[in-house]
């Protein structure tokens, strides 16, 4: 008996197939379940009727002549269309599939398949679709009535009250309907990247992807490549065209952690797309336009690096057009019990506690702490008492034994450490009175002397001194530190040079 053709409508969906057959079979299958299709062979022509007739779904191949179902997917997210997209792949592609799920499409179904899956996923995708639309809705209408027009994306990411931060905030939310780039400074750990978040969310490119990069956490050799993306055959283990970030962030927002890291060879190309506004790929030879914010972030100088050569002075004005500084924790004391209840609800929740509160004595502890790692090593800390905690109320036996010490001790000893530091500095000056081979005396001094202390370990050195690990290798290397005189083998550490 055959099936009848339900009465309700249930959406319309695009089937993009090479293979006239493959395009009609699906066309009528899913024409029988009430959806409205329409089906292509080219994939120019397919994208130029999907950006002038809204789709609910875009069922593509993956393999196709002229465009992959790749290249498809990218410009449809490019141009932020309100559709979900389901690739189609025979089993040697599903590499290429997965790649595809990873940069935005739905799910991936692969050939021959079962007219059954392939119809649930396809349910699946359009009730996300729904779904998405009622919480868009959902949260517009709150922010219009309790957010107010000017922090009504997605709020604040930022948590304190304090002066400091609110003079952040006022000038986060001037600049962020804007386009300007932004430089976002400021100590390890103080919350950087949820300051380029506020941006976004505040911005007008809310909508598009926020994509963030650690230009520290990248090898050099990988770092081009996953920024510009590479054409297939581009080099050996390239089987397929990938996205770069840069584009994949494209009508969206670009943060660059650790923007002081970035080689110089990139930083010249970093400069090139904030002037001409293209990229192009490893091994390609097309412009691609793209439209990005720039949002970038760092913990060290950029002025030092520009006299030393590091980073390019040209590019540092490029991004410094606005520039704000995240405060230390120790300099808004009055957000440290603000934020410790936000981790505490937080991390309760993440590890099925419960309701759980600090003791008195813990707050005050937390209150008068010296965060050298400012709101992440907040962060950690409560996760860590969340989890050794036995009961609902953390105690002050679970610090660790540094938070025990009293107050006067610290103080005094930061005393003592200011005065030998200007006894040493008095003796520097009576040698060596030239101020750049005094700093340059000072620095090898403290580096050899933070070394010892952290057992030689240069990843412990660089977060103690707040410097990142590429930026201490430069130094231990330019003062002439023999460093295998003072470190043991250390997992990570880059072979010596």
């Amino acid at each position: 008996m055959k099936k009848p053709k339900p009465a309700t409508y249930r959406g319309s969906i695009l089937v993009l197939d090479d293979e006239e057959n493959m395009g009609k079979i699906l066309s009528k299958v899913l024409d029988l379940e009430g959806y409205h299709v329409i089906a292509f062979r080219d994939p120019k022509e397919a994208l130029d009727y999907v950006r002038q007739n809204p789709m609910d779904l875009v069922l593509s191949d993956i393999r196709m002549p002229g465009l992959t179902g790749q290249e498809v997917l990218a410009e449809i997210k490019r141009l932020a269309l309100a559709c979900e997209v389901i690739m189609m792949t025979g089993y040697g592609t599903i590499q290429g599939a997965i790649e595809c799920v990873k940069l935005g499409a739905f799910d991936y179904i692969t050939k021959p398949f079962k007219t059954d899956e392939m119809l649930l996923t396809i349910a699946r995708a359009l009730e996300t679709k729904r779904l998405k639309e009622m919480n868009s809705a959902l949260s517009e209408a709150y922010n219009k009535e309790h957010v107010g027009a000017a922090k009504g994306k997605k709020g604040w990411e930022l948590v304190g009250q304090s002066p400091s931060l609110q003079r952040v905030r006022d000038i986060l939310e001037k600049v962020a309907p804007s386009n300007s780039p932004v430089l976002i400074t400021g100590e390890s750990g103080t919350g950087k990247e949820l300051a380029a978040r506020s941006v976004h969310n505040l911005s007008a490119r809310h909508a598009g992807r926020f994509v963030a990069i650690n230009c520290a956490s990248i090898p050099e050799g990988l770092i081009e490549s996953e920024l510009f993306g590479y054409e297939r055959g581009a080099f050996t283990g390239a089987h397929q065209a990938k996205i770069g970030l840069i584009e994949l962030a494209s009508d969206g927002t670009l943060f660059l952690d650790e923007i002081g890291d970035l080689p110089l060879q990139l930083q010249a190309k970093l400069l090139r797309v904030l002037q001409e506004h293209e990229i192009t790929r490893v091994g390609g030879l097309t412009n691609i336009p793209v439209d990005i914010r720039v949002v970038s972030a760092t913990n060290c100088n950029l002025e030092t690096a520009i006299r030393e050569g590091r980073f390019r002075e040209d590019l540092y004005y490029r991004l410094n057009v606005i520039s704000v500084e995240l405060p230390p924790l120790r300099e808004r004391r009055e957000d440290i019990p603000v934020l410790a209840e936000h981790f505490l609800r937080q991390k309760s929740t993440r590890h099925h506690r419960g309701e759980m509160r600090f003791s008195e004595p813990v707050v005050e502890a937390l209150r008068t702490a010296q965060w050298r790692g400012n709101v992440r090593e907040l962060e950690n800390l409560v996760e860590r008492l969340v989890v050794l905690s036995e009961t609902d109320v953390i105690t002050s036996d679970l610090l660790p034994e540094e938070f025990g010490r009293p107050r006067s001790h610290s103080s005094s000893s930061s005393v003592d450490g200011i005065t030998k530091l200007a006894l040493s500095a008095q003796a520097i000056v009576e040698e060596v009175p030239d101020f750049k081979a005094a700093r340059d005396a000072f620095e090898r001094e403290y580096l050899e002397a933070l070394l010892r202390a952290c057992g030689g370990s240069v990843t412990e050195a660089a977060r103690q001194s707040g410097m990142s690990r590429r930026n201490l290798y430069d130094k231990i290397e330019k003062l002439g530190i023999p460093l295998g005189d003072l470190k043991k083998p250390e997992t990570g550490d880059p072979p010596s040079r």
